[in-house]
């Protein structure tokens, strides 16, 4: 039951609303709880017993890694514990090379926990805050298990540090307003992945389904255009869609994602792109490299290892490593050239190109086959346009405009230029009708359509 399916938007979330705000605000925590193991359910009870597990599991390692640092004694075993199963769970279903594993376990076939990478590395870093003394471990399992199990934060995040956690779930608000600005923070996400995402998945699945070595350099870049559209659509949709619910029950949970396409620099686009995991990445993994290399070559280089590893972490492959080393060398070689007056002209431009080759290899079943389409891309075949390319092009050029229209901020700093004069004022006016008419082309759009959510699955 994901955020944009029918049983959700008018089942599950207004029956759950309901729930909520009837409950003394005393047990509202533990009515959330409940609800996030109902809304766990859904996916099946394996899922259900699943989440469960990991997440007493890192209870126990964290309560038992703060107890024992408290008392001055060595809390390396429980610590060592916590991170050994965090990172086998997610090596356990990211990849096939322990299928014997898990059908050792028993796992059912083809059972993947969705979200399960959001829960891994929050779970490695709230567990090396609490053996580095920087978090306390929550002995109340109620509010440790809403850390891992809030169903707004499930699938798609935001990635957030416990003690940020702690603090929304006791600043939480219970305001009328906080569920209007929720509703239609969720209605845009829902838009962004069952508008756009859904039917630019439809022009990426075309592009896929020819053969990469008789294909045209402009059906090429259609291609690699719809998939990085579709995954930015996707990905940032789910995350507004799990921003608003948040704001329906009182959370305040930050965005995840900045309008980072067409940024005019490859690190706005990086810092950007996904922030709270880019952010936790260079928490965990680039400060402690950086820091121990004190050359700026290997302070560098330590720099591109990381955003490969963050790459990794995403497609769980080679070509998902050279995604992030492509981005990493990016903002690295920027660096030596942001004094270069030309970048202020081509910044956008060159951006765009770098995450668009950068898209073909997270895109990409295998390096080869990246490399290929690379060459497709630059015209290699031999074939600039055919038949295909211009029935695509006027199939999807309009849906195209739009996305890349949508994917920027500009009508966000129209609004916001506009001051108190009319255009403004009428907008604001007429924002329940649109955010209602939103939700009904999304509902008709979601009857017929909704392969996107797949690149979920790879999360």
């Amino acid at each position: 039951m994901l955020y944009s399916s029918l049983l959700f938007i008018y089942g599950f979330l207004p029956v759950s609303l309901l729930i909520n705000y009837v409950s003394p605000k005393k047990v509202r925590d533990a009515v959330l709880l409940v609800l996030s193991l109902v809304f766990c359910g859904m996916f099946g009870l394996y899922y259900l017993g699943f989440v469960s597990v990991f997440t007493l599991v890192n209870y126990c390692a964290a309560v038992m890694t703060d107890r024992l640092r408290k008392k001055g004694e060595v809390c390396v075993l429980p610590f060592s514990i916590g991170i050994v199963y965090d990172m086998l769970t997610l090596f356990l279903f990211r990849t096939e090379n322990i299928s014997g594993l898990r059908r050792l376990l028993g796992v059912p076939e083809g059972f993947f926990p969705l979200g399960v990478s959001f829960m891994v590395l929050g779970a490695i870093g709230m567990l090396v805050d609490v053996y580095n003394g920087k978090e306390h471990a929550d002995r109340s399992i109620v509010r440790f298990s809403l850390y891992f199990l809030f169903f707004p934060r499930i699938i798609m995040g935001p990635l957030l540090r416990y003690s940020v956690f702690s603090k929304i779930l006791r600043e939480k608000r219970n305001d009328l307003e906080d569920i209007g600005v929720g509703f239609t923070i969720f209605v845009k996400g829902l838009v962004k992945k069952a508008v756009l995402a859904d039917q630019l998945y439809m022009l990426y699945t075309a592009v896929r389904s020819v053969d990469v070595q008789e294909m045209s350099l402009l059906t090429a870049w259609l291609g690699i255009t719809a998939y990085l559209l579709c995954a930015y659509f996707t990905l940032s949709g789910f995350a507004d869609m799990g921003t608003g619910i948040g704001y329906c029950f009182g959370f305040r949970l930050p965005q995840s994602f900045n309008y980072p396409l067409l940024s005019s620099r490859v690190r706005y686009f990086s810092a950007r792109w996904h922030v709270q995991v880019v952010q936790w990445f260079r928490r965990y993994i680039t400060k402690p490299l950086t820091s121990v290399f004190r050359g700026r070559l290997l302070r560098k280089a330590s720099l591109i290892f990381a955003w490969g590893i963050l790459g990794f972490w995403y497609g769980f492959s080679l070509n998902g490593m050279i995604w992030g080393f492509i981005i990493g060398t990016g903002i690295v070689i920027e660096g030596r050239l942001r004094h270069w007056k030309i970048m202020d002209a081509t910044g956008m431009i060159y951006t765009y190109i770098i995450t668009l080759i950068a898209s073909v290899f997270l895109s990409g079943s295998s390096i080869s086959y990246s490399f290929r389409y690379l060459f497709a891309m630059i015209g290699g075949n031999r074939i600039l346009l055919d038949e295909l390319s211009l029935y695509l092009l006027k199939s999807y050029i309009v849906l195209i405009l739009i996305g890349i229209y949508a994917s920027t901020n500009l009508f966000r700093n129209m609004m916001l230029r506009s001051g108190k004069n009319r255009v403004r004022t009428a907008v604001t006016a007429a924002s329940p009708l649109i955010v209602l008419a939103l939700l009904i082309l999304s509902t008709i759009m979601m009857s017929y359509t909704g392969s996107s959510g797949m690149i979920l699955f790879r999360l």
